[in-house]
């Protein structure tokens, strides 16, 4: 399957260890499978850093990886979703137990009731009727360097005009 990474660089070769800590799914390499999130997420970090937005194209064997690895898959917002972003953005490292995690991003249209959730604001009964009602995006993170490195081929990059 085709997957797409936006950023402000060339990645030809990801590397798991160099992301953010404390995101949705861990500390590794986030791709999507939907090309206009990549190019947003792209032109977003060039807006902020001042540099020109890149999507980044690559080949992903997810089947041979599903088969071969800890794949976890969240197929919607729901609890068991919510609970794994919150544990993740609190640093207890959930993504651990799993080589690659796949599912909707904590973006701009949930994130606000993850972040009412995680202070206390709101209880996860009221978060979770709040998130259903939204559609999730994807994002898949790889958190094995040996995934990259065998099932994650490096296609091309498309330099991309600023601006959204």
């Amino acid at each position: 399957m085709k997957v797409f990474h936006g950023a402000t660089a060339i990645i030809s070769r990801p590397l798991v260890w160099v992301g953010r800590k404390n995101l949705d799914f861990g500390e590794g390499f986030y791709t999507t499978d939907i090309k206009s999130q990549a190019i947003n997420w792209a032109k977003r970090y060039a807006d902020i850093r001042g540099e020109k937005p890149v999507v980044n194209i690559y080949d992903f064997d997810k089947e041979e990886v599903r088969k071969e690895f800890r794949y976890l898959t969240f197929e919607r917002y729901d609890r068991e979703w919510m609970e794994f972003i919150v544990a993740n953005r609190t640093g207890k490292k959930a993504w651990q137990k799993y080589d690659v995690v796949e599912g909707g991003v904590a973006n701009d249209r949930v994130i606000d009731t993850i972040e009412a959730y995680i202070s206390g604001l709101i209880s996860a009964e009221m978060a979770i009727a709040e998130l259903s009602k939204h559609a999730p995006n994807n994002q898949i993170c790889i958190l094995r360097q040996e995934i990259i490195d065998n099932y994650l081929h490096f296609v091309k990059s498309e330099a991309l005009s600023k601006g959204r």
